[in-house]
Order: structure tokens, then C-alpha cells, then sequence
């Protein structure tokens, strides 16, 4: 049976190339970078490459990069690490109602610390007015988070126009960007869009899992929350994972290649899905992507789908069984399953909480595997309801 896999913003299969890098490094340039022998010399160029293709990307300085192991570890370093360096200029945050539980619950944690939590609320398409912002901000404030591309319902945040507002208010105020599903999809130039903090993670741009990345702007102090060697400056301590600092830089300088031809296939793609669904009867699509008029603001590549009578756990399962992989939901919280912040946010009914999957695509997905996904669903969703009103 083909597989379609259309959960790409869960995580996404690795480029050949990536693993082939990968296996080189792991069988050959195996050694410690710390090590002084030349096997330690050969990671370490390893290293030093990665990082400067990184830095070129975002065209930030390579000291500027600090490699960890995934989204959520540079989202809890730049949020705990940033507000714990800079809480004698104050202990208020700001963040938005739709972050990923990596700033939610890192900003709880806070709150649990003594720090106060502005959380701002989004409109019907999941976007924060940035004026919205900048009122939030105090003379107290020590640190926003917003986030670039939503991950359940592909709103993209205009957030140089954030960036620049919150410089203008409170120049001192540090501005956190998650960007683990923009990084790929977007040019980010931290340093001209006003980022102090960015978050990156491999395995949503087909490198491995395991490998993430957090600039930290020149200048910006963040407290390490991990202690021992003194690797990568003292901020993270622990033996670099060298293969997967090195996948992570060939995926993203591959993705970067030709971005904007990508994305326009990602979009072309998208739009194949969006506008063969919403024929079917009491389907819709949830954010910006379901507004023409809001294009520039969707996310090329996430698709979030409530079909009104089918639950979507059911939904999922019926599609697995055709060889379509789809979510119910972001994949990194689904141990702990409640009703999406999200879709809450943006004025979701309780029906659809119940009822909403998210296709996310990535560059191997082709046109093809839209008409088929679409043909399955057309199949499925009127006997699923059949099902469900027995």
C-alpha cells in the first residue's frame, strides 16, 4: 500500500543526503570534539562548518549559535535562562494564547517562580496584533515569546513589525522567537527583525531528531540550565552531538537553496487540498489558510481541517488504514491530551476541538498524493458520519 505521509510538522524523514552525512560522520569523524588528537580535530570541523552555514542562513555571527537537542530545549533556555539573567530589571512576560507547550510551560514554570505572565489573545485567523503588544509592554517587562508559524493552524506572526514595536516601547525588553516550524519555510534574519532569541529544531526541516538550535543575540545574557564541562561557551554543557549539528546545517542550506520555488509548490500543493476538501459537505479549514484574503499570513505547508461529525481520533486511524498519516493535534503533547489552546484561542466550538486533523506538508509530497488524499477523504467522511449517527 502507498504511504502519504502528511505529518510533516510533527517530524519529517531525513534528505538521503542528510543520512548519508550523518553515517560518514558516526563510521569516520567519530572523535570528541574536545579531544586534542586528530580524530577530536576532525569533529571539530565538523562542527566549525555546520556552524558557519548555519550562521550564514540567519546571517548572524557563529558565535551567535548554541546547538542543543531539540525546539523545546532552546525554547526553555532562551524563556527560563533569558527571564532568570535578567529579573533584577523586572519579572514581567509576555506571550500569546497559542504558543507551543514548550513556552506555555515554561512560562508556568515561571509563574510558579514569582514572575507575572501576560498572555495576549489572537484573532479568528490565530494572529496577534502587534499593537497588542506593544501595549502589553512595561517598563518591567523582561522578555516576549511569540511565536513564528503556529503549529496547529499555520498563522504566521508578522513578527519584525513585533520586533520592531517592542524595541520602540522598551528597548531592554529581550524578543523570543519560536521559529521550530518557520526555520526552512522562511527568511529569518534575526538581527534585522529585531530577534534577541530564536529557536530552530532539526526534525522539522529533515534532519534528525535529537538536534536544536537557539541564536542568542550579541550582548544577551541567558543563565545555562545545564551544568558540567563548560562546552559551547558554558551555556550547554555536554559532548556536542556532531552528526546531528552537521544534518541539521546540510538539511537547512538544501531547504534554503530555493526557498521561495519551494514554498510555492508547498502553497500550490496546500491550496490542492484545501479547495478539493471544502467541497465536501460541513468541511472546513481553521486559520489563515481558509481566507484567501489572508494569504500572506498562512504557512505554506500546515493545513489544520475540522470535518463536523467525525471525531478526529477516528478520522486519523480510518486515514492510516489507507496509507494517509495525518494528526489530531501537535504530536509533542499528545501524552497528556486536552482540548486545543489553539483552536480555543481562535473561537473554535466544542464540536470542532473534537473534530480537527492537521495535514502538514513537506518538499516530498507531490500534487499527486493531494488528488489521492482528497479522493480518500471523499470516500471516508460520509460513512464515517453514517457510523457516528448510529
Amino acid at each position: 500500500m502507498r504511504e502519504i505521509y502528511l505529518d510533516n510538522s510533527a517530524t519529517t524523514r531525513c534528505f538521503p543526503e542528510v543520512a548519508e552525512r550523518m553515517s560518514q560522520i558516526y563510521l569516520e569523524a567519530y572523535g570528541n570534539p574536545s579531544s586534542m588528537h586528530h580524530k577530536g580535530v576532525e569533529a571539530e570541523k565538523c562542527l566549525r562548518e555546520a556552524r558557519k552555514t548555519l550562521a550564514g542562513i540567519l546571517k548572524a555571527g557563529e558565535k551567535d549559535l548554541l546547538f542543543t537537542s531539540c525546539g523545546t530545549e532552546s525554547d526553555n533556555i532562551a524563556i527560563i535562562g533569558g527571564a532568570e539573567a535578567a529579573c533584577r530589571r523586572g519579572r514581567h512576560l509576555i506571550t500569546t494564547q497559542i504558543e507551543h507547550p514548550a513556552v506555555l510551560e515554561a512560562m508556568r514554570h515561571l509563574e510558579k517562580q514569582g514572575f507575572e505572565v501576560t498572555y495576549l489573545p489572537v484573532d479568528r485567523l490565530g494572529l496577534v496584533d502587534p499593537e497588542t503588544v506593544a501595549s502589553a509592554v512595561r517598563e518591567d517587562t523582561i522578555l516576549v515569546s511569540v511565536m513564528h508559524t503556529n503549529n496547529e493552524i499555520g498563522s504566521v506572526q508578522p513578527v519584525a513589525e513585533i520586533g520592531r514595536r517592542i524595541k520602540e516601547k522598551n528597548p531592554k525588553t529581550l524578543f523570543h522567537v519560536d521559529a521550530v516550524q518557520g526555520f526552512g519555510k522562511a527568511q529569518l534574519f534575526p538581527k534585522r527583525m529585531k530577534i534577541d532569541l530564536l529557536s530552530a529544531s532539526g526534525h522539522k526541516i529533515h534532519a534528525p531528531k535529537g538536534i536544536g538550535l537557539l541564536y542568542i543575540a550579541p550582548g544577551v545574557r541567558v543563565l545555562p540550565q545545564i551544568y558540567g564541562g563548560g562546552q559551547q561557551g558554558g551555556l550547554r554543557s555536554g559532548t556536542e552531538n556532531v552528526a546531528g549539528i552537521a544534518g541539521m546545517a546540510l538539511a537547512a542550506e538544501m531547504l534554503y537553496r530555493d526557498l521561495e520555488g519551494d514554498n510555492a509548490r508547498l502553497a500550490a500543493m496546500r491550496d490542492t487540498l484545501r479547495s478539493g476538501l471544502t467541497e465536501i459537505e460541513d468541511v472546513h479549514i481553521n486559520g489563515p489558510a481558509g481566507a484567501v484574503e489572508t494569504a500572506g499570513a498562512a504557512a505554506p505547508h500546515i493545513l489544520s481541517v475540522t470535518v463536523a461529525g467525525v471525531r478526529a481520533e477516528v478520522m486519523l486511524h480510518a486515514l492510516e488504514d489507507r496509507g494517509v498519516y495525518v494528526s489530531s493535534g501537535s504530536a509533542c503533547s499528545t501524552n497528556h491530551p486536552h482540548p486545543s489552546d489553539t483552536l480555543q484561542a481562535i473561537g473554535a466550538s466544542r464540536a470542532a476541538l473534537d473534530s480537527t486533523i492537521r495535514m502538514s506538508l513537506s518538499v516530498m509530497n507531490t500534487e499527486e498524493e493531494m488528488a489521492e488524499t482528497v479522493a480518500v477523504m471523499r470516500e471516508l467522511i460520509p460513512m464515517l458520519r453514517r457510523y457516528t449517527r448510529r
